[in-house]
C-alpha cells in the first residue's frame, strides 16, 4: 500500500498528515528518507521520528457469561483473574466490572475507545439483571427498589441516592432490575438498605447485548448488529 496509507493504518494520524511528515523529512523506510507516493509492503520497515510503526491490529469484542469467583480485574498475580480464565491469545480487557459473587454478561475488548461510550453514566446505556434475595418480596420492596435507595458511595465518601429504575418481581424471592448507572456493588447495597440479602445475581442484558443462549464460562464476539448498536 502507498507509504501514507499505511502510515494512517497505525493509527498515528491522518493519510494528509502522513504526507506532511514525509514532506518533512520525518519518515524512514527502511533507514532511508522516504518520499511522497511510496509503496511500502509487510516487510518494509517504517519510521516516524525514530519510532518503529506497526500496524495496527483488528479490534476485539467479547461477550463472556463470567461465572462466580471469577474476578474482572487484569492483574495476573490474583488468582481467578478473568484474563486467565478467558486465555485470550491478545491482550484484552473487561470493560466496566462484575462483582466476584455475581454471575453473566461482561464484555471484553482491546479497544480503548469503546469503554468510555459504554462506562459513560450521562449516556443512560442500559444493564438488566436478574436478583435472588433471602427472603420473599414484598410491593413495598419493589416501590422502594425502583424509586431510589440511599447507598454509600465509597468513591466520592458519601451517601448516594440511587437513579430510579425498572424493577418487576418475577418469583417469591426473585425480580428484574434495569439500571443506568453503575455504582459499586450497587444492587447489593440497595437491597442491603431494604433488609434483603442478595443470594444469587446474574446480569442479562448490556444495552442490546443479550446473555441468551450463552452457556455459563463460554465466550463469543459480538456480532456486527451489535457492535452497531454499541457504537452509535
Amino acid at each position: 500500500m502507498r507509504l501514507n496509507n499505511f502510515i494512517s493504518s497505525t493509527g498515528l494520524c491522518s493519510r494528509r498528515k502522513a504526507d506532511e511528515l514525509i514532506q518533512q523529512k520525518r519518515v524512514k523506510v527502511n533507514g532511508e528518507i522516504a518520499k511522497l507516493g511510496l509503496i511500502v509492503g509487510s516487510e518494509d520497515k517504517v519510521e516516524v521520528d525514530g519510532k518503529l510503526l506497526k500496524e495496527k491490529k483488528d479490534h476485539v469484542y467479547i461477550a463472556l457469561n463470567k461465572p462466580a469467583g471469577i474476578t474482572c480485574t487484569t492483574e495476573r498475580h490474583i488468582e481467578g483473574n478473568i484474563i486467565d480464565f478467558v486465555n485470550y491469545p491478545e491482550r484484552i480487557f473487561p470493560i466496566g466490572r462484575l462483582d466476584k459473587d455475581s454471575e453473566g454478561l461482561i464484555l471484553l475488548t482491546n479497544d480503548g475507545d469503546i469503554v468510555n461510550e459504554i462506562l459513560r453514566e450521562e449516556n443512560n446505556h442500559e444493564k438488566e439483571y436478574i436478583v435472588t434475595v433471602n427472603k420473599t418480596i414484598t410491593s413495598s420492596f419493589i416501590t422502594d427498589m425502583s424509586k431510589g435507595v440511599k447507598i454509600y458511595n465509597p468513591v466520592k465518601n458519601e451517601y448516594t441516592v440511587t437513579k430510579s429504575c425498572k424493577v418487576v418481581q418475577i418469583g417469591d424471592k426473585t425480580f428484574k432490575i434495569v439500571l443506568s448507572q453503575g455504582l459499586n456493588r450497587q444492587i447489593r447495597k440497595m437491597c442491603q438498605q431494604l433488609g434483603y440479602k442478595v443470594t444469587r445475581l446474574q446480569r442479562i442484558r448490556i444495552m442490546n447485548i443479550k446473555l441468551k443462549g450463552l452457556p455459563v464460562g463460554k465466550w463469543r464476539y459480538l456480532t456486527e448488529e451489535e457492535l452497531k448498536g454499541v457504537k452509535s
